[in-house]
């Protein structure tokens, strides 16, 4: 099971390409090319860290909902639905 701890990974990423693009825009002879490749490099990194956690927090919202309506019952109820279960109060309605 992933932790926050994991996620650390995904931050530090960021830090290298940050430092990458900090050391190239002070060597006092700049790339541009190098630097748009960079830069372009971190916006993809940081694009899959904001995914990550909106679905991190989709996640945790779901559940916390399961629970205040009371559909919270035990873990393997809800290993088989996936993400099709948001509505743990009308499983019989959702097949078709």
């Amino acid at each position: 099971m992933a932790s926050l701890k994991d996620t650390e990974q995904l931050t530090k990423k960021l830090e290298d390409v940050v430092g990458e693009l900090r050391s190239e825009l002070t060597n006092g002879n700049v790339d541009f090319q190098k630097v748009v490749a960079l830069a372009d490099e971190l916006g993809e990194q940081a694009d899959g860290v904001a995914e990550t956690f909106n679905n991190l927090n989709d996640t945790l919202m779901q559940g916390l909902e399961r629970v205040k309506s009371g559909g919270g019952r035990s873990r393997s109820s809800s290993s088989s639905g996936g993400s099709n279960g948001e509505k743990s109060g009308s499983k019989a309605t959702t097949r078709s």
